[in-house]
């Protein structure tokens, strides 16, 4: 378990640093880890990142069911491209069932929280048990919502996990620039259903 004061530090250490060694210093904490994924714009980043460091590191995806199908064709090519170890965590409840019985609520409707948990937040608790990872790889970036606002590249979830954001600081600009560089695809049609606007946070972070 890490502390606080431990967590800080290795902010103030890394807060320039390269992803690369970013990724580096986390393996050198614990070699139990994963990195999770959507497949949203910019993931292709983190994913390529992290598995250059360690190829056969767990990838989890935790798919809702109701990604575009321009999301669903660029994961399979990032998937095939990078060789992914990937690791699929879906619904118990199929997306065409869930749609007679409740569609997709609004966020103001009591059924929000209900259908958030069936499509997001009870497969991630799924994947994280089955792995149980001490290190958790992720592509959060500071600018996107007010929670991520307040954490840092190294953070720690409500589990007591290691959180590890090694594009942190990095805008849009710097990251496709790294995409062209090293010859990555982007997609930008992505859908979260559990999410009414792009700066909400999705409920796995926070």
């Amino acid at each position: 378990m890490f502390t606080e004061e431990q967590i800080q530090g290795l902010n103030k250490e890394f807060k320039n640093a390269t992803p690369s060694e970013i990724i580096k210093k986390a393996f050198e904490l614990n070699t139990k880890a994963v990195v999770t994924t959507n497949f949203r714009p910019y993931e292709a980043a983190i994913l390529h990142a992290v598995s250059k460091e360690v190829k056969d590191i767990p990838v989890v995806w935790c798919d809702t069911g109701y990604n575009t199908p321009q999301t669903y064709k660029h994961a399979e090519q990032v998937i095939k491209d990078l060789s992914l170890n990937v690791f699929l965590y879906v619904p118990k409840q199929t997306a065409s069932h869930r749609d007679v019985v409740m569609g997709i609520p609004s966020i103001d409707d009591p059924k929000h929280a209900e259908f958030t948990e069936q499509v997001k937040l009870e497969p991630f608790r799924r994947a994280m048990e089955a792995h149980k990872p001490k290190v958790w790889f992720t592509n959060l970036r500071q600018g996107q919502t007010a929670f991520r606002n307040s954490i840092d590249i190294f953070s720690l979830s409500a589990d007591g996990v290691l959180k590890v954001s090694p594009f942190y600081y990095w805008s849009d600009e710097k990251l496709d620039a790294y995409l062209e560089e090293n010859n990555l695809p982007n997609e930008f049609k992505y859908f979260d259903p559990t999410k009414a606007l792009a700066n909400r946070e999705c409920g796995l972070h926070a």
